[in-house]
């Protein structure tokens, strides 16, 4: 029986099937994985395509673009191998790069995500912004990685070549034990996009489990493929679902604070955008806000679940630092002159 699935979630993504697809294809033993594309409700024409240059991948059709999170955890409805792969469709993998995840999660029963290193596909030297070599988070929600603090992105000189535990896994190749998944209530679906690995990442590391990345596999992330950097949709996601994020996970006893200073970095944040000319951007900051505090209450007995089914009350790879403080005033670009 294969222990594996690839799932690639897609939405209008003709062009990055055909681009990327080919290498998951060439370099995934078709003994050892199955491929999945399970298409969120298409209008491109790319199921025709699918079905006529790759017979051999299987389909799952979604009747609605369901956005990235309920996405995936409708997919995974359909899955029953022991793990599934979390994989973006504008992702191209290399020769082995699944063989060290799943040695871990063969070996590691504790363990119940893994991430390989992710480089820049248009940049390969470098890594890539969404996950790196693997996440951790500040003490205000920051999230940042190895090889990436903020906007600042380091080129992969072997730095960071040992396997580690992290606090997430990128979304972008998350490997993952489908019982796990589904046990722990995958993808918030609220969060329709962004943030949403960190958001079960975190509920994971609470509950005991652990993430690793494994950086003797590669593969190589274009990016920013459906939003842009300087989209104010992803500007609302990303604050929105931060908040909510850190507000579902944080213990009561650092909340309240956290939570305060998030007022005033988020307004600084908005302010920034404003005198750099992106007064939308600005604008999303302030209702990403409003809709947190709108949905706060809704979210109230999830908060409530997760700390009753929380057995980790350390977690090393939440920094008691601040990622701000240390970027800004102090100068610290690299992850290894934060840590």
């Amino acid at each position: 029986m294969k222990k594996l699935t690839i799932v690639i979630l897609n939405w209008n993504g003709k062009t990055l099937m055909e681009t990327f697809l080919p290498s998951v294809i060439a370099c995934t033993p078709e003994e050892e994985a199955d491929i999945v594309v399970a298409d969120n409700g298409s209008t491109d024409g790319s199921v025709a395509m699918l079905k006529e240059k790759f017979p051999k991948v299987r389909l799952i059709l979604l009747e609605k673009n369901y956005g990235f999170a309920e996405g995936y955890n409708q997919a995974l409805k359909h899955i029953d191998t022991p793990y599934s792969v979390l994989l973006n469709s504008d992702v191209e993998v290399t020769p082995g790069w699944t063989e060290a995840p799943v040695k871990a999660l063969n070996e590691k029963p504790g363990i119940a995500g893994v991430q390989p290193k992710i480089r820049a596909q248009m940049n390969k030297d470098y890594f890539e912004y969404a996950g790196a070599c693997g996440g951790f988070m500040d003490r205000y929600g920051y999230p940042y990685c190895r090889g990436r603090l903020l906007y600042e992105i380091e080129k992969d000189q072997g730095q960071y070549d040992t396997q580690s535990d992290v606090l997430w896994a990128t979304g972008a190749c998350l490997f993952i034990r489908t019982e796990v998944y589904k046990k722990e209530g995958g993808l918030d679906s609220r969060f329709f996009a962004h943030q949403e690995e960190i958001d079960l990442c975190w509920r994971l590391r609470c509950r005991g489990y652990r993430l690793i990345c494994t950086p003797e596999s590669v593969v190589y992330h274009v990016g920013g493929a459906t939003l842009s950097v300087e989209s104010p949709r992803k500007t609302y996601l990303n604050f929105r679902n931060n908040l909510l994020t850190v507000y579902k996970n944080l213990p009561d006893a650092d909340l309240t604070h956290v939570m305060r200073m998030r007022f005033w970095l988020d307004y600084l944040a908005a302010l920034k955008f404003l005198i750099t000319g992106h007064p939308r951007n600005t604008k999303a900051v302030y209702s990403a806000r409003r809709d947190y505090h709108r949905l706060k209450a809704t979210y109230a007995p999830i908060r409530e679940e997760n700390k009753r089914k929380t057995t980790q009350t350390t977690i090393p790879e939440l920094s008691p630092k601040s990622l701000i403080v240390s970027f800004y005033l102090k100068g610290i670009r690299k992850y290894a002159d934060l840590h």
